[in-house]
């Protein structure tokens, strides 16, 4: 599967305080809900004891993230928060349980949904930005992503001749037959379900079993033959031949290719984020509130005190840093942001994007292209290594939305194509090795600071680009650093609230006052215990 813009490294548009744990477990949850056509009353959540998800899980959004999706809900919807409870008041009894699973990904998920007599599993992992990968259907080993439209077929005998036969009936991207102990399911990828026309018929050559329709849960489908003009940044510096293009019209072009998008469609769906970005950025200095978070509104002071002149002279770098805080205080309040190119770093690429653009006098449009010059650098990141701290810890994540962000800037303010590369190189350098450690196990501090600093970052090298500063080391050779590091560091460093900040006595006595007050303000019946 290619990277795309909008799947991969701009959105999804969702609520919580975690990509990876939220939007990801939301879009599982919904595949989850359709493999029983909607209808369980039973569901077993089980995460590995070595993973990240068992001290994180209930914190950072996957609880609530699962039950959204196997309500069938959206990922901004706004009743996000209360979407355990909904669940369980729909009659579902929903065991969460720590395994001995030995999972090599550390964000997995297996899910056991029954009804009556019908039983189904799915495992699936999170792998960075709300992006997923479903591993298992019972016992079928299979990779599903949700790019496109999925019809999973059971039969009983003779699973590769059902496969034949749909090829022959049925346009399609991919037909697979898989078998486990003797029984087969046939995978239908295709741009459409297999029509129950075309069931009825194979029906009567063959000894079908459930047939089970998953919907696309990404916005951009996959499709066979998918051709991109370039997949990594030296790629697309030959493929512009020396015509210095704008970073953001490669961009395009990359995103009409992958998602089969005319150019005015790639502009307009990234100017719709930027309005929801520039709506949460107002939301955000207005003020927020929310019970269980670790910081309160601090973004409306910060502003009160920079009209006054009463802050150091940072010149539009202070309009950074307050748009960065307010995003990230939305974030925090269960308000409606965009993963850019996670949840965790929502606000350091578009705080300063947008921060600029408005002192700049730019329109909207000029903002969306640069957030989408920041998404073909995202995608070489894509491509080759990792969003998910999880993995990389927060130089996956903060590393990354300030490389993005650094080549955005210069690319807005009318740098060479070489600059913009060489700013997304500088700003991701200075940022490899980056723990993950949120303190009382919420993602508020230190993440406020590192948006802060990555934002900072992404200002500086791009002005450092803009004079020429010789980055050293090519863009690819620094993404392919960052996976390197990523497998090089101590799983305790990586989101899993086993070490760094997350494990200091003031850590720990805010996650039980914070647990503490969640526990009296719900009581002891509701969903949160």
């Amino acid at each position: 599967m290619r990277p795309s813009i909008f799947n991969d490294v701009i959105g999804p548009v969702m609520r919580g305080p975690s990509s990876s744990h939220c939007a990801a477990a939301l879009r599982i949850g919904r595949l989850a809900r359709e493999l029983m056509n909607g209808a369980f009353d039973e569901v077993l959540i089980e995460f590995d004891r070595n993973g990240s998800l068992p001290t994180t899980h209930a914190t950072q959004g996957s609880d609530m993230g699962l039950a959204g999706g196997l309500m069938g809900w959206e990922a901004d919807d706004e009743r996000l928060p209360v979407s355990m409870q909904v669940l369980r008041d729909t009659r579902v009894r929903i065991r969460i349980e720590t395994v001995d699973a030995r999972d090599p990904h550390p964000n997995t998920y297996r899910l056991t949904l029954r009804r009556g007599r019908e039983r189904r599993f799915l495992r699936a992992i999170s792998t960075g930005g709300g992006m997923i990968e479903v591993l298992n259907v019972d016992a079928f080993d299979i990779s599903m992503s949700g790019d496109c439209f999925e019809t999973l077929l059971w039969v009983r005998s003779r699973g590769p001749e059902l496969a034949q036969e749909l090829a022959a009936r049925v346009s399609a991207d991919a037909i697979l037959a898989h078998e486990a102990g003797g029984e087969f399911m046939v995978e239908v990828k295709a741009p459409e379900f297999v029509s129950e026309q075309a069931i009825a018929g194979l029906s009567r050559a063959f000894d079908l079993g459930p047939v089970k329709r998953l919907s696309p849960v990404l916005p951009v489908l996959s499709r066979r033959g998918i051709q991109v003009p370039f997949s990594t940044c030296a790629e697309m510096l030959r493929q512009d031949a020396g015509r210095n293009m704008p970073l953001w019209k490669l961009a395009v072009e990359y995103e009409m290719a992958r998602g089969n998008l005319a150019e005015a469609e790639v502009l307009a769906q990234m100017v719709d984020i930027v309005r929801i970005l520039r709506r949460s950025i107002a939301q955000g200095i207005a003020g927020t509130k929310h019970d269980d978070r670790v910081l309160g509104h601090q973004s409306g002071k910060f502003n009160h005190l920079m009209k006054a002149g009463r802050l150091l002279n940072g010149g539009v770098l202070n309009r950074i840093v307050l748009y960065v805080t307010a995003l990230m205080e939305v974030k925090s309040s269960m308000g409606v942001i965009v993963a850019a190119p996670t949840a965790g770093a929502c606000a350091a690429l578009p705080g300063a994007v947008i921060a600029l653009a408005e002192e700049m006098g730019l329109e909207e449009e000029e903002m969306a292209k640069a957030m989408l010059a920041s998404g073909i650098i995202g995608v070489f990141i894509a491509t080759r290594s990792t969003f998910a701290a999880e993995v990389g810890g927060c130089q996956a994540e903060g590393g990354s939305a300030a490389c993005m962000a650094a080549a955005a800037l210069v690319d807005m303010t009318g740098g060479a194509l070489a600059q913009s590369v060489a700013a997304a190189s500088m700003a991701f350098q200075s940022m490899l090795g980056l723990i993950c450690d949120p303190i009382a196990n919420r993602v508020e501090a230190p993440c406020l600071g590192k948006n802060v600093m990555a934002a900072s970052n992404a200002f500086a090298c791009a002005n450092m680009a803009l004079a020429n500063y010789d980055p050293v080391i090519p863009l690819d050779e620094v993404i392919e650093t960052a996976q390197r590091v990523a497998e090089q560091m101590p799983r305790e460093l990586r989101c899993t609230a086993l070490g760094g900040l997350s494990i200091t006595p003031t850590s720990r006595a805010i996650e039980l006052r914070l647990g503490a007050k969640k526990a009296a303000s719900c009581g002891s019946g509701c969903a949160c215990h």
